[in-house]
């Protein structure tokens, strides 16, 4: 048996279960103070969730309930403004009523109070099972359909192109400020992204959802594919592009028709170029092979995008001994393709064949297009070996024999023919 020294301090008591909240649910969220709402503000917001508005003196107050039954009993006594002296009381009194509200439009009223949001609205119109009950992966595939588009839009912030491919994913930090709210049936879901420094994606997000339907709609109706061209490279920049599609088509698969609204937060206004009530942009079933066909012409569309590629050398070509040459490489990172063709100067190509020779891939600097079903890296430059991680480093490397002797097959062709023939066998991302 083992004492305790008399010198050492005494460990804190552990705490009696009863006062453990173990089981205790998160209390409703703080209401701000009643100085820092404004009542114009308050009111805006309980019209947008639904509440209603009955009687009250006309340019003084007006006396709001929650829709359905889940607020019964709950009514709110909001001034129109700050004009009489009560203000602070009845603002203080309706932000508490608020809070104790079991109505769950009162919660996303006191977010968006605390937090000047744009609010982004998805809804999903899926049949009901057994007894109204919905799968489990419904409300998994909301929130992940509601991620992806989000993702989408806010990587076009940067850059517009039919597709971002392996570019970095920075923007998946900014969701970390996003706050979210959803429906318990995986039907509904909220997004509040914050006027600072959010407004620029919801309003990106607002014209590319119209740009999406009104393109789909162009399609379905005259058979051409050129309102998605022009909607990659728009000149308001609506975030078009492979990644949109795909997200949009997510949300619509296993569904009877989806919803996607914008709703911007009253305390900051409705931004330019946008408008205030523009409704909700509705997709349905029949939309998806339309989508997907604009997603696989926006994988080829768009200008060239700087990319840094790691690959390896697989084939090796030029018509002289000296001066540049043709090289085609396995892509390892940098780019969604899996092989990239490029014209490299005499130093570079000459790089690129020592390090095939000895088994290390290359780094290469470029600007990435897709052609016809091909990948190409057009102003190539900056090639260095790179090192070879995992697999890479124990793949076996084609024998300098081997290379020569699949030169010596090509015949005379030009680069534009060896590069037809390589991607035409493989294909390209």
């Amino acid at each position: 048996m083992k004492h305790r020294p008399l010198d050492e301090p005494s460990r804190a008591a552990r705490p009696h279960p009863v006062d453990v909240p173990w089981n205790r649910r998160p209390g409703p969220p703080a209401p701000p103070e009643p100085t820092e709402v404004d009542p114009a503000v308050l009111g805006a917001l309980l019209h947008r969730h639904g509440w209603r508005r009955h009687g009250g003196a006309g340019g003084r107050y007006g006396r709001w309930t929650p829709p359905g039954p889940a607020g019964a009993g709950t009514s709110l006594l909001v001034p129109e403004s700050r004009s009489f002296p009560d203000s602070d009381d009845l603002l203080g009194e309706a932000l508490d009523a608020l809070a104790r509200s079991g109505a769950p439009s009162a919660r996303a009223v006191l977010v968006a109070l605390t937090l000047p949001s744009d609010e982004i609205r998805w809804w999903r119109d899926i049949p009901d099972g057994p007894a109204g009950a919905v799968p489990w992966s419904a409300d998994e595939r909301l929130r992940g359909a509601a991620r992806q588009m989000l993702l989408a839009v806010a990587r076009t912030t940067r850059a517009r192109t039919g597709r971002h491919g392996a570019r970095p994913r920075r923007p998946a930090a900014f969701l970390e400020h996003v706050l979210v709210d959803s429906a318990a049936d995986g039907r509904r879901l909220t997004a509040f992204v914050p006027v600072d420094p959010g407004r620029p994606l919801a309003v990106r997000l607002h014209q590319a959802l119209h740009a999406v339907r009104e393109a789909v709609d162009h399609r379905r109706a005259t058979g051409s594919m050129d309102a998605f061209d022009s909607a990659v490279l728009a000149r308001h920049g609506q975030a078009v592009g492979r990644e949109l599609t795909e997200a949009v088509a997510a949300l619509v698969r296993g569904t009877e028709g989806v919803r996607v609204a914008v709703e911007w937060a009253p305390a900051a206004g409705v931004p330019g170029d946008c408008a205030a009530r523009a409704g909700a942009v509705e997709f349905s079933p029949g939309d998806l092979p339309v989508l997907r066909e604009a997603g696989a012409r926006c994988l080829h569309a768009g200008p060239p995008v700087p990319v840094r590629i790691t690959g390896t050398v697989v084939r090796m070509r030029r018509s002289r001994p000296h001066g540049e040459g043709t090289v085609r490489l396995r892509v390892l990172a940098g780019a969604e393709a899996r092989y990239v063709h490029l014209t490299l100067g005499e130093e570079d190509y000459r790089v690129a064949g020592h390090a095939h020779l000895a088994g290390l891939p290359v780094r290469v600097l470029g600007r990435l297009e897709h052609r016809g079903g091909s990948c190409r890296l057009t102003g190539a430059f900056g090639v260095v070996p790179a090192r070879a991680e995992g697999e890479e480093r124990d793949r076996p490397v084609k024998p300098p024999q081997e290379d020569q002797e699949d030169q010596e097959d090509q015949g005379d062709q030009g680069d534009a023919d060896f590069c037809e023939e390589a991607c035409g066998g493989d294909g390209c991302d």
